[in-house]
Parts: structure tokens; sequence; C-alpha cells
């Protein structure tokens, strides 16, 4: 298909149907705290920085979500996606320029999914970054099949690649196949923690042993304490640098 894209600052009108659209997201990864920075504002202060995809009848069918914030050169953050967002969070409120733009989130309505939008929002992205005069476009991947193998290492993942040389993870050969080049990994991307009553809630499982979870949907296994009452979600995702020269 051929969606019609346009920034939510151009189409503010469709702020309530972007957040009604439905998604895939395993219920415990709108936990994350660094959540809770970004996407009440996502609406105002970065609706430059949010792409909207929507089809003829102009229905959402796709969005994608980045951020400004300074890197300042160096290494990218082992912290990634909350990283990113707790940088962003703060260079605004300090008032300093950012020199980098990261992509945290491309989602697609979960009955056009398979028909190639992730690869269309994904250079929508790409281009959006480099109109705004960036050099690149960061990217903390959550490989799309790693669910699958929660107990293999990221490193170990990422690395795995097909015959033709293309990453064997779905989401990282998207990436690739668009011109990204896979960089380092950041082991604590996203971090959820929770009491075991919320993570029941979230994921109708007991967490009624200490020991590692597997949980639908998670990358690596979940930590769970059963004598402290908490358990805890550290996800490793893949920074990817996609260059826009």
């Amino acid at each position: 298909m051929d969606p019609h894209i346009t920034t939510l600052a151009e189409r503010p009108g469709l702020a309530a149907e972007l957040w009604r659209m439905p998604d895939t997201w395993p219920v415990f990864m709108k936990h994350d705290p660094a959540a809770g920075l970004y996407y009440p504002l996502a609406a105002t202060r970065y609706a430059d920085h949010v792409l909207v995809a929507t089809d003829d009848a102009g229905e959402p069918v796709a969005r994608a979500f980045s951020v400004p914030f300074a890197l300042g050169g160096g290494e990218l953050p082992d912290d990634g996606w909350d990283g990113v967002l707790w940088r962003a969070t703060a260079d605004r409120r300090r008032g300093t320029p950012p020199d980098a733009i990261s992509a945290l989130e491309i989602t697609i309505r979960p009955d056009l999914q398979g028909r190639g939008l992730s690869a269309v929002m994904l250079a929508a992205l790409r281009a959006h970054a480099a109109g705004l005069g960036f050099a690149e476009l960061l990217a903390p991947v959550r490989p799309s099949n790693k669910h699958l193998h929660r107990r293999v290492p990221m490193a170990e993942y990422a690395a795995l690649r097909r015959d033709d040389g293309l990453p064997a993870d779905p989401w990282l050969r998207v990436h690739v196949r668009a011109g990204g080049a896979i960089d380092k990994i950041a082991s604590r991307s996203m971090v959820v923690a929770g009491t075991l009553a919320e993570w029941r809630e979230w994921t109708g499982l007991p967490f009624d042993r200490t020991g590692e979870v597997d949980v639908p949907g998670a990358l690596v296994p979940v930590h769970c304490d059963v004598t402290h009452d908490h358990a805890v979600y550290v996800e490793p995702n893949v920074w990817v640098r996609h260059p826009l020269g």
C-alpha cells in the first residue's frame, strides 16, 4: 500500500486516533518509567518528530516516533532506549541543542503487518531526520524474533546471518537493507521493575518462584525475587546507525 505520511505537528487532529490505533506491544513494556517521560508529551512537545501514516480513508495504519538529543560524540549509550529519553528530557530542560536523533518506535496496525509498511516507515524516519539536517539516524533496535531465543545473549543473536550475509532477525534485516549498520549492543536499553502482584497483572503468570521467568514477548528472562517481592526486566537492544549522506 501507499500510505500518506505526515508529522503529527502537521495534522494534530490525528492525535486521539493515533493513540487508539491497535498494537501488539506486550503489556509489561508499557510500564517502563522512561516511557512516562516521553509519551504523555509526544503529541505536544515532540509532535514534529512523530510520523503518522494514514490510508485512503484517513485512518492511521502506522506510526513512528523519534526524539532529538545531545550525544556529544563518542560511543552510543549502553542504556539505549531509556537513555535516549532521559537525555532528551534533560537536554530540553537545560536548553542544550541536540546533535543527534534517535528512532524510538515504529508500530504497524496488526491487520496490516507483513506488507512492508515497517520499511516504508523507517525510510520516512530517515528522510525526516535528513530533512532536519542530521547526519545520521540512530536506532536502539528491538529485534523482532529475539523473544523466540530468550536464553541466547543479544550479541550472539545479533551476529546471526543468513546465507546472503544479511541478519537472521527480520527487523534487523530491514534496518541493514535500508542502509543501517549494527554498531553495538545496548545492554540495558529498557528496564521495567515491579512488584510480583504487578507482574502477575501484566503477564498472567504466577511469579511464585525466585529465579528467571520466561515471559511471552520478553527478549530475555525476567529476574524474580520472591523474598523481596519484586521482579526486574532488563532488555538489551541493538544500536544501529543509519548514515544520511
